[in-house]
């Protein structure tokens, strides 16, 4: 496993968490890719990630609703549903080989990626 300094992870965190705000992605699709090519599982990967984006979310969703940008019942309804598919996915994710998970999350940003990109 790679050693990542305490400072070049404080300065990720300020690189995800302004990008997290800005786009709303959340900041996994940095952190998780990161963290797995320093040497850590995709299991520990995906919830240390988790971890982050619960801390970076906090501090967005107060700025954002000082900004009137919040819809509360939207965000409500598909947190609920959220919190059922992360119990469920978190404990499916311990059957899928790591270089399956691998490559289905880099699909996952390249499918994402190219959708955005052509985009109208």
């Amino acid at each position: 496993m790679v050693i990542i300094s305490s400072l070049a992870l404080l300065l990720l965190g300020l690189l995800v968490g302004v990008l997290a705000s800005f786009t709303g992605l959340g900041g996994g699709f940095l952190i998780v890719p990161l963290l797995v090519l320093s040497g850590y599982s995709s299991e520990k990967a995906v919830g240390t990630s988790f971890l982050t984006i619960f801390i970076i979310s906090i501090s967005a969703l107060i700025a954002h609703n000082k900004l009137a940008h919040v819809d509360y019942r939207l965000g409500a309804l598909l947190g609920i549903g959220g919190v059922i598919g992360a119990q469920i996915g978190s404990r499916l994710v311990e059957y899928v080989p790591e270089t399956v998970f691998n490559k289905f999350f880099a699909l996952v940003l390249v499918v994402l990626a190219a959708r955005m990109f052509w985009a109208k």
